[in-house]
């Protein structure tokens, strides 16, 4: 049973949440300050958070990111009344996977929760064979480990799944229309920049001054070469 930590300060919307996130079969954890859930994060474990942005003790945003620089790569769908692009690309750039802007429909809500939740068992068990030589990057999917130089690399959920996609579709050129459908979903419209940005971050990590893994095929789209 898949077990879910939310993260909200309004209360109607945390019972809300709870209860339903219940009724659909997952157990749940819940925190009403954001200090009080990056502890239960650092502690527990969990398979997706749900996190408000505007919190009481830590914002969304920096729970997101120590939670990150932790470590942890456990799922976090940000849930925020903010609509500015700006909000959206940052709360993506420091390791969010996805976001909801208030209000929004349960149904929308449960869908993403379903995709990502069957994303990261796909993820999980894509390549269990132990650490797979991507340049100088050596990457356990199975466990979301990375390590140059025996050193670990801290990287982003979201990077893993896209290296992931770009593995299985190695030497073939993959479109930004390829990484925008396959991880982030239809209904989600994240800029080319997002993208960029990204793949820029994944090669800084996997590229070496003598070889490029990850390159730009002009006009299509990205290629990853062994």
């Amino acid at each position: 049973m898949p077990r879910i930590l939310i993260i909200e300060d309004e209360e109607a919307m945390l019972a809300g949440l709870r209860d339903n996130l219940e009724f659909e079969g997952y157990e749940v954890d819940t925190a009403d300050r954001g200090d009080d859930g990056y502890e239960k994060l650092k502690t527990g474990r969990y398979d997706l958070v749900l996190l408000d942005v505007m919190l009481p003790g830590m914002s969304g945003f920096d729970v997101c990111k120590k939670t990150r620089n932790d470590g942890n790569q456990t799922p976090i769908i940000l849930l925020t009344a903010r609509g500015e692009e700006l909000d959206k690309v940052l709360g993506l750039e420091i390791g969010a996977d996805d976001y909801v802007t208030k209000p929004f429909s349960l149904r929308e809500l449960l869908a993403r929760i379903k995709t990502i939740l069957r994303r990261s068992a796909v993820t999980g068990t894509e390549n269990a064979q132990g650490l797979i030589e991507i340049g100088q990057l050596k990457v356990s999917f199975e466990n979301f480990e990375a390590f140059v130089n025996d050193e670990s690399v801290k990287m982003s959920h979201k990077e893993f799944e896209i290296l992931n996609y770009l593995y299985r579709h190695k030497g073939k050129i993959v479109t930004r229309d390829d990484l925008l459908d396959e991880i982030w979903g239809m209904d989600y419209q994240p800029t080319a920049r997002t993208v960029d940005n990204f793949i820029l971050r994944l090669r800084n990590k996997i590229n070496t001054s003598e070889e490029q893994h990850i390159v730009t095929v002009h006009g299509l789209g990205y290629k990853l070469v062994l």
